[in-house]
């Protein structure tokens, strides 16, 4: 009967053996409040470097050359088109390695993994090198292409 005794004391809140049957909801406690807190795992950070690591920044399809003869040119468009992956990347164009701009001649048309430059009434002076810019996290690729306006003969 000695034995039983301090089993039928316990639930007076005798502290030594409270203390020892706590741990593990406090333990549980702690272990939910750490992911937050930084602890084993914080949260912004598995899915950032999970993504860059499954999906490969990469052109799906590289820009190609346009040729154009001057005279079927001038007054029409022409449109580079890349294909990207993954979609959330960001595109910007060149143009003979400067930056090109938004404008009522460069329309940049961006829908999904689909990106284009359209270029508008398309003149001799728009023959050059054009560059799309692909950028993810620290991350950079590029593809080049040409758009050559020949003259008539």
């Amino acid at each position: 009967s000695e034995a039983k005794t301090p089993k039928e004391e316990t639930p007076k809140g005798i502290s030594p053996v409270k203390a020892k049957k706590t741990p593990s909801p406090a333990d549980a406690e702690r272990r939910k409040l750490r992911p937050g807190s930084g602890g084993e795992k914080p949260p912004e950070e598995p899915p950032f470097t999970y993504q860059l690591k499954a999906v490969p920044l990469k052109f799906v399809k590289e820009m190609k050359d346009i040729v154009l003869t001057e005279a079927e040119s001038v007054g029409s468009s022409a449109i580079f088109e890349v294909l990207i992956s993954p979609s959330t990347a960001i595109t910007s164009w060149m143009k003979d390695g400067s930056n090109i701009r938004e404008s009522p001649k460069h329309k940049f048309i961006a829908d999904g993994k689909d990106r284009k430059l359209h270029i508008i009434d398309v003149q001799l002076s728009d023959a050059g090198e054009y560059t799309c810019v692909l950028r993810l996290g620290n991350k950079e690729k590029t593809s080049t292409a040409k758009l050559i306006v020949e003259g008539t003969p």
